[in-house]
């Protein structure tokens, strides 16, 4: 059985070689599910197939968070040919549904990825969690280099959750495979320079670390004015001062701060808090709403995709959280969103992480700690009663920031560069297009 399969292993490597290089993605959501892993994953596998390469993504049929949600089984997207494999996702309810979700999409995985023809690497992010074992396996068996973008880290996550203790074997296998896929790892991707740091702790991968952020998804963030807001129009929120939080709402990165702001401040009758999305945190917005009934507050699920700008344009601040013990574990995808829809940002978390950073560079915004209920009424009370030139100003320059460091064009080809570098089946690289001024 064993020598069957080598030859066949063979044999696919071998009636493919006129064809152009093909990369095989490796992700349990993709577009059009609204979990921005899959959105990111999305943008970077239709780059690659700029740059003369094959792109095989295999992701679920269903949706990550819903999973009554079905997708086509496959279809060509920008160039991308989007396999989607059934059984593979359970919805996030218990652990125990994403568990067997995970476990039913990786052994699809690999059993299709060992029967592909020729590949030149393997692009897997930490979404699901465990998608390193295929990637692993077809690595080891196919010798595909393999490039291992960190979106977020596991055990640690469920750790600093209270979830799992360091000395649990589950967390010490977890963590046994981490080192196993940086060291296999010929290109690893951080987030930000707290996420490089607990994996170069966990192996040494000084010499192929890239720290690199996030793009936002700017194809969908044109800012709309109020005026012309339809959302706006549509949840009555015309002469009102809308905070925002927008997108999943985890436990690690808690809004509870803010909600208790807004139970005190409902006699500001102007003042709208809105918290869109889902995720297992969305339990204390429903939670506060059930109990204190504020007539300040709103709850609203995900909104699609061709809506987000609609919907993130109706803010007049966004929050942005991040949980004390989180740093390095995951990183504030949001704030870049924000900032390209040129808003102010309040943001909630420790001094010391990657979004103090970006707001130390520039005054976009105002910080305060998780539990400073105070603090948190006076930083919105400022931005509330704040000359509208100035907090237009303050947002034009989270803007600027944007787009000169973290647009979504420069990040793309930045991350595609990467991938393909150590490929020695890379083909010529298109001219770029010249930027529009």
């Amino acid at each position: 059985m064993v020598w069957l399969l080598i030859f066949w292993l063979f044999v696919v490597s071998t009636v493919s070689m006129a064809r152009a290089p093909r990369i095989l993605v490796i992700s349990q959501v993709y577009v059009p599910d609204p979990a921005s892993v899959g959105q990111h994953m999305a943008d970077a596998a239709a780059a690659l197939t700029e740059r003369g390469f094959e792109v095989t993504v295999l992701t679920s049929g269903r949706g990550y968070a819903d999973p009554s949600v079905k997708y086509k089984s496959r279809e060509m997207l920008d160039g991308v040919d989007v396999v989607r494999l059934p059984f593979s996702s359970f919805g996030k309810k218990t652990i125990a549904h994403r568990l067997l979700g995970q476990g039913m999409f990786l052994l699809q995985v690999i059993f299709r990825a060992l029967f592909m023809g020729q590949l030149a690497a393997i692009v897997v992010s930490t979404s699901p969690p465990m998608a390193s074992i295929a990637a692993l396996v077809v690595h080891w068996l196919r010798s595909t280099p393999l490039k291992f973008w960190v979106m977020d880290l596991n055990p640690d996550q469920l750790i600093e959750m209270g979830k799992l203790k360091p000395t649990d074997l589950s967390a010490r296998a977890f963590n046994w495979l981490n080192r196993r896929i940086l060291l296999a790892a010929d290109e690893v991707i951080a987030l930000d320079r707290f996420m490089a740091d607990r994996l170069v702790a966990k192996a040494d991968v000084r010499d192929k670390i890239t720290v690199m952020p996030p793009w936002p998804h700017s194809d969908h963030l044109e800012p709309v004015e109020h005026a012309d807001n339809p959302f706006r129009h549509q949840h009555e929120l015309d002469g009102k001062f809308v905070v925002m939080y927008s997108g999943n709402h985890g436990q690690t990165t808690p809004v509870q701060t803010i909600l208790d702001a807004a139970v005190r401040m409902q006699d500001r009758g102007e003042l709208v808090f809105m918290f869109i999305g889902g995720g297992a945190g969305k339990q204390d917005v429903e939670r506060t709403i059930r109990e204190h009934q504020p007539t300040n507050i709103v709850d609203l699920p995900y909104q699609p995709l061709d809506q987000l700008r609609y919907s993130l344009s109706a803010a007049d601040v966004h929050l942005v959280t991040m949980g004390d013990s989180v740093v390095g574990v995951i990183h504030p995808c949001k704030i870049y969103g924000a900032m390209a829809l040129s808003r102010p940002l309040l943001l909630v978390g420790p001094p010391e992480c990657h979004a103090t950073d970006i707001m130390n560079t520039a005054d976009i915004g105002r910080r305060v700690t998780h539990g400073d209920v105070d603090g948190a009424i006076a930083a919105i009370d400022e931005l509330r009663t704040m000359h509208s030139e100035q907090l237009h100003a303050m947002g034009e320059r989270a803007g600027e920031i944007v787009r000169a460091k973290y647009s979504q064009r420069q990040m793309i080809d930045r991350f595609t560069d990467i991938v393909i570098r150590k490929l020695p089946s890379a083909p010529p690289v298109p001219a770029a297009p010249a930027e529009q001024p």
